[in-house]
């Protein structure tokens, strides 16, 4: 982020939306994208606009406490903002924050299930398991209470009956992870439509996530954690 401009930046978070429109992440005015500015003001799309019509000059910028300091006449922040601040007060090295409704991940989110298969080789090493945070109602401080407990250790989260969050140290890194969450739900609820999900072995499992300084991965990495040892469609026995 320290190399890019300012206005690089807001163009990224523009292009960002754009493509989540496109892969049909959000509808309507759904989902929201912030960046942490080198100078520690966010930058934020506003309320109230689908993500299609996202340009630079919409964006709202905000100091930390989520007090508008420029924006367009008539635009104002995401009413999820208190959720990105939550981001950046507990994690410094978090410069961006997606939220989103990706179809598959999503469904994750409403049958209640957090994505803790340890079934493709990439989001073993890259995001390992996915915790689903506890319901919190819209535009309150009880969403960004629900994913605090969850912060240190991952990048990537489920909101209840809501939709994912993903967080990075940039907007495209933030993408990304979104990204990869979403394919691997889809992949998942394939090998269950299949018959079920196969986790990789304890061994090989471990193997992966030491590969991590290898293969250059950034971010946190809860380690081995299953949230739900007993579903046995999600971890179906050999």
């Amino acid at each position: 982020m320290e190399n890019l401009s300012y206005m690089e930046i807001r163009e990224q978070i523009c292009d960002v939306c754009h493509k989540m429109w496109q892969l049909g992440w959000v509808a309507a005015n759904d989902g929201n994208v912030s960046a942490k500015l080198p100078d520690g003001r966010i930058v934020a799309t506003p309320t109230g606009i689908s993500k299609s019509f996202i340009t630079p000059e919409k964006l709202v910028i905000l100091d930390r406490e989520g007090n508008i300091l420029e924006a367009e006449e008539g635009y104002r922040p995401s009413s999820e903002i208190k959720m990105h601040l939550r981001c950046y007060d507990k994690r410094e090295d978090v410069f961006s924050v997606i939220h989103a409704h990706p179809p598959g991940a999503t469904g994750f989110a409403v049958a209640h299930k957090a994505m803790d298969m340890y079934n493709m080789i990439e989001d073993v090493a890259v995001i390992g398991s996915v915790p689903l945070t506890p319901y919190g109602t819209p535009s309150t401080a009880e969403v960004p209470d629900s994913i605090e407990p969850y912060l240190e250790e991952h990048d990537v989260m489920l909101l209840e009956n809501h939709g994912a969050l993903a967080v990075g140290s940039d907007v495209i890194t933030a993408f990304y992870r979104m990204e990869s969450l979403e394919l691997w739900a889809k992949i998942t609820i394939n090998a269950v439509i299949l018959g079920g999900s196969h986790d990789i072995s304890r061994d090989n499992i471990q193997k992966l996530i030491d590969l991590r300084g290898y293969y250059r991965v950034t971010g946190r990495h809860p380690g081995y954690k299953v949230f739900n040892p007993e579903d046995e469609i999600l971890h179906k026995k050999d």
